[in-house]
C-alpha cells in the first residue's frame, strides 16, 4: 500500500507517524506555543529527527467549542511557515490540516503534498474537486456536528456502523471526483463521547473494509484525560497506550504530538508482528 505525494511514493506497509504542528493561538494542547519562526523551525527539525514521516500543519483550532476562522486569517497562520519548512527541509512530506479549499490550494502550491480535512469535504463544497485537481492524497475524517457544537450532546444508535457508513459515502464521493489516494480517520473526540471513542478504538480493524489506510488521532485527547482524571500535559503515557492499541487494531498512520514515543510504539509493534507473537 502506497500513497503518491507529488511523485513521492510513501510506503504504508509499516505504520507511519504524523507529527502535529499547530500554528494556532488556541489549540487544546499546544495553542500559542509555535508562533515564532525560529521555534517553529526547531520543533519541525526535532520531529523529523525523531522519525516523523509527515508533518501536519494546521492554522485553525478544531478543539471542542472553537470557531471556524476565515480563509485569509488561516492563510496568514500557515503559508509563510510552510514555505520556510519546505525550503529548509525539502525532502520532508508536509500535510495541511484545513477545511478550506482555498487554503489547501495555496498550501499545496507552497510545498504541501497532502490535504487533511476534518470535515471530509462537507464544510467547503469546493474542497473535493480542488483536491482531485491538485492530485494529492486526501485524509477524510468523521465528525458529528461542527467544532463549535460537536461535543454538546453526541448521539448514535450504533457508533461504529454510522461512522463507517459516513466514511464509506465520502470515499465514494471522493473516488467519483477522481481522488486516487484516500486516508480515513474515524475522528476520535469529534462529536463522540468517551464510550463512543473506546468503541471505535475496539472495532478499528473493521474499517479495513473500506480499503483505505486508517489514521488514528488519539494523542493527548479527552478520552485519555477524562478517563484518568489528568490534564493533557500529563497524557503522554496514556497516548502511547492508545497508540499501541490502535496499531494492534490495524491503524496505518498515527497523528501525534509526541513523535519519539509514537515511533517507538510502531517499532515495537512491528517487531511483534514479524515474530508472529501478536495476540
Amino acid at each position: 500500500m502506497t500513497i503518491n505525494c507529488k511523485g513521492n511514493l510513501i510506503d504504508l506497509s509499516a505504520p507511519l507517524v504524523i507529527g502535529i504542528l499547530n500554528l494556532t493561538p488556541d489549540s487544546f494542547h499546544d495553542g500559542g506555543k509555535y508562533r515564532d519562526r525560529d521555534v517553529i523551525i526547531r520543533h519541525t527539525e526535532q520531529m523529523l529527527s525523531e522519525g516523523a514521516d509527515i508533518i501536519d500543519i494546521g492554522g485553525m483550532s478544531s478543539r471542542p467549542g472553537s470557531k471556524v476562522i476565515d480563509v485569509e486569517e488561516e492563510l496568514d497562520h500557515v503559508i509563510a511557515p510552510i514555505m520556510d519548512i519546505h525550503r529548509l527541509f525539502p525532502h520532508a512530506v508536509l500535510s495541511i490540516d484545513t477545511i478550506h479549499a482555498r487554503v489547501a490550494e495555496v498550501a499545496v502550491a507552497s510545498g504541501v503534498s497532502i490535504v487533511n480535512d476534518i470535515s471530509a469535504g462537507t464544510m467547503d463544497e469546493a474542497m473535493i474537486n480542488t483536491v482531485a485537481r491538485l492530485r494529492v492524497p486526501y485524509i477524510i475524517m468523521h465528525m458529528q456536528g461542527r467544532p463549535e457544537n460537536m461535543q454538546e450532546s453526541p448521539s448514535y444508535h450504533h457508533v461504529v456502523r454510522e461512522v463507517m457508513g459516513h466514511l464509506q459515502s465520502r470515499v465514494r464521493t471522493c473516488r467519483l471526483a477522481g481522488i486516487k489516494d484516500i486516508i480515513i480517520d474515524p475522528g476520535f473526540g469529534f462529536g463522540k463521547s468517551n464510550e463512543h471513542n473506546f468503541q471505535l478504538l475496539k472495532d478499528l480493524s473493521l474499517f479495513k473494509m473500506l480499503d483505505c489506510p486508517i489514521l488514528a488521532g488519539l494523542s493527548r485527547k479527552s478520552m485519555i484525560t477524562k478517563t484518568l482524571g489528568i490534564k493533557n500535559a500529563d497524557a503522554l503515557n496514556g497516548s502511547t497506550v492508545l497508540h499501541t492499541i490502535a496499531l494492534l487494531n490495524g491503524a496505518n498512520i498515527l497523528r501525534v504530538h509526541d513523535v519519539k514515543e509514537a515511533k517507538e510504539a510502531v517499532i515495537l509493534v512491528n517487531e511483534m508482528r514479524k515474530s508472529g507473537n501478536l495476540l
